[in-house]
């Protein structure tokens, strides 16, 4: 398999992560969506380049191709959002999730608290966040929240 990184994405980025994205929140439709579509913005290149102002917004590379993105939002100090995560379903179920998770949180090594949510209709979701040592603290309007304390030196 080829390397996976993360790389900060660009507004150059921006429609090929809107398209990549559109097709990743379709595939929810086989994971208990109700409907088609997705979260705010997702199929936007817009929101896209927003969220590069807004948030760490890196791309997933499979070698040199974009596979998906992730965005970083910073809540306090030491403390992180995973706002989004989206893998391309033509690569998705290889692994490719867990590496960037895992290189998300290498790249803040001072990080002690990830947060993040995710809907509760979305049985691929709630099973892959436990698998990454996530753990749920609640659910509220639909969205199920995890947390996940890391080990850092102080």
């Amino acid at each position: 398999m080829e390397i996976i990184a993360l790389k900060k994405a660009v507004a150059r980025d921006a429609a090929t992560l809107a398209e990549i994205s559109k097709r990743a929140f379709a595939s929810d439709l086989a994971c208990g969506a109700v409907s088609p579509g997705g979260p705010p913005g997702y199929d936007s290149v817009g929101w896209q380049r927003e969220m590069m102002k807004h948030g760490d917004y890196h791309k997933i590379l499979l070698g040199a191709r974009i596979v998906g993105g992730l965005i970083v939002f910073r809540k306090a100090p030491r403390e992180y959002e995973l706002g989004r995560i989206f893998i391309d379903p033509e690569v998705q179920r290889q692994g490719i999730g867990m590496q960037a998770m895992a290189l998300m949180e290498a790249a803040y090594p001072l990080a002690k608290i990830w947060t993040l949510d995710t809907p509760e209709w979305n049985t691929r979701t709630n099973r892959f966040y436990p698998k990454m040592g996530y753990v749920k603290t609640g659910k509220h309007s639909g969205d199920v929240f995890y947390h996940k304390t890391m080990s850092v030196a102080t």
